[in-house]
């Protein structure tokens, strides 16, 4: 397969933070709240220069600011006119279905439609004790509550039973939309059985792609196409969620993110069992090849447009924030992937 062609390079591009704790220009850990105002400033200028969203990631850990998305993005719709809003990943499994859906909703119109949510498991699993759910129901925590959010997106009576919550029969569940839906995609990070998940529901599908090689995921995508029309569902765009971060140049790139990036990467290795990171790694990952958009714009926007190709995206999100990375250096990654980055992917795309 060599990809389904984005049509006339209408290929969305947008961003996705976790909210890191970053530091100051001496060097210093900043506050959570000094943090979580700088995303909302980040969000400010990507809708100003363009792009097409903007979505916060859900963490419940000391080195991530943010725990609840949907009220940054409250924040951020009050500053922005256009760009989408949503989350990167809502890990549903440890969070009530019908809550999601009535935050997200309201978002929703808060923002003027423009609301969205990306459902996954998340790859922290903090928030199963925090909110007192047991690990070893992880697997059915996540389809049931799936199962149940799928129901909760048509907007009419819910009828549902399961295990991890209590029946419901006929219940409206308010507000709804006023468009009638609530886009929500399903996050997949190397799953067949959450691609054939996300087919089953007719939900569009966000690969997380943080690490190898991005054409290593062409076999998802050929299944979910192929798992779409089995099911009888229509066809649903695909997106991609990876790291990047970008400079002038590709060498200025890589040297303004690597201490950070290796101070992200050991500290939860540390927590997982992983070997410290190499510098010889990095730099494989963010050669040509690999998952890592970081460069100057002409090389991130050949690394997008290849990857963009070979899996038939609809959409494309930069995860721009890595551990300490400095404020001042993301913003000037978003102004370069904004002004740069994103009109070379669709002239390339555009190009055929």
């Amino acid at each position: 397969m060599d990809g389904i062609p984005v049509a006339n390079g209408t290929i969305e591009l947008g961003l996705d933070t976790f909210g890191d704790i970053t530091v100051d220009e001496h060097g210093a850990p900043k506050q959570a709240a000094h943090v979580i105002r700088d995303v909302v400033e980040q969000a400010v200028l990507a809708d100003k220069l363009g792009l097409d969203y903007f979505g916060v990631g859900e963490h419940h850990r000391d080195d991530f600011a943010v725990s609840a998305p949907d009220m940054v993005l409250a924040a951020i719709a009050g500053k922005t006119e256009r760009i989408r809003l949503g989350s990167a990943v809502t890990v549903l499994s440890s969070d009530d279905p019908i809550r999601v859906f009535q935050r997200f909703s309201t978002l929703d119109a808060v923002s003027n439609g423009r609301a969205e949510v990306i459902l996954g498991r998340g790859s922290f699993t903090e928030s199963f004790p925090l909110f007192g759910f047991d690990l070893a129901n992880y697997e059915e925590l996540f389809e049931e509550k799936l199962e149940l959010f799928n129901e909760l997106r048509q907007q009419g009576p819910v009828n549902w039973s399961g295990n991890t919550r209590p029946a419901l029969t006929e219940q409206m569940v308010y507000p709804h939309t006023e468009s009638g839906t609530l886009k929500s995609w399903v996050a997949v990070g190397g799953s067949p059985q959450s691609v054939v998940r996300a087919a089953h529901y007719g939900m569009p599908l966000m690969l997380a792609i943080i690490g190898g090689e991005p054409q290593q995921f062409t076999p998802f995508a050929e299944l979910y196409h192929r798992a779409l029309k089995e099911f009888g569902q229509p066809e649903q765009p695909i997106g991609v969620h990876s790291p990047g971060h970008i400079a002038d140049t590709d060498q200025q790139a890589k040297d303004e993110l690597w201490p950070h990036y290796e101070g992200m990467h050991n500290r939860i290795g540390r927590d997982r069992g992983w070997p410290p990171i190499t510098r010889a790694e990095f730099e494989a990952t963010a050669g040509p090849r690999g998952a890592l958009m970081v460069g100057s714009p002409e090389t991130v926007a050949t690394k997008i447009t290849t990857v963009a190709k070979s899996l038939g995206l609809s959409r494309f999100d930069m995860k721009y924030s890595h551990g300490t990375l400095p404020h001042q250096a993301m913003m000037k990654s978003i102004e370069l992937y904004a002004t740069k980055v994103a009109p070379m992917v669709r002239e390339n795309l555009r190009q055929g």
